[in-house]
């Protein structure tokens, strides 16, 4: 058995906060939406190169405060413009982990950790 990709999914509460903070602040792509009627919760796919995530607003998909780990090329260069937009609510910094990797931790609206990393 090989594993192909995997796809996290988060737990969201709040449509506009959801892509204002992934699509404006984080400069993902949205993949896709589906609800299955109108004024039932949204199900929304991201995507960043060939990184893909979830959002969920359906209750019991998934726990907020979840944490996900990202491997990222170049992370200097994206806290660096992520700094530039001066978003509200994320002013990210950069840790040099003893276990040998660069991290830029950010929380998403809904508590949910991002790791963006990259190897020394």
């Amino acid at each position: 058995m090989k594993i192909k990709s995997t796809t996290p999914i988060l737990r969201s509460f709040d449509e506009d906060k959801a892509k204002k903070f992934y699509v404006d602040f984080l400069e993902f792509e949205i993949a896709f939406e589906h609800r299955f009627a109108k004024e039932l919760p949204l199900y929304l796919g991201f995507k960043k190169g060939d990184f893909e995530l979830h959002l969920s607003e359906h209750h019991g998909d998934s726990s907020p405060g979840a944490s996900i780990r990202i491997e990222i090329d170049n992370l200097k260069s994206f806290q660096e413009k992520l700094l530039k937009k001066k978003y509200k609510y994320s002013r990210p910094g950069i840790i040099k982990q003893d276990w040998g990797t660069m991290e830029m931790i950010i929380k998403d609206p809904f508590g949910n950790k991002l790791i963006f990393y990259s190897n020394l």
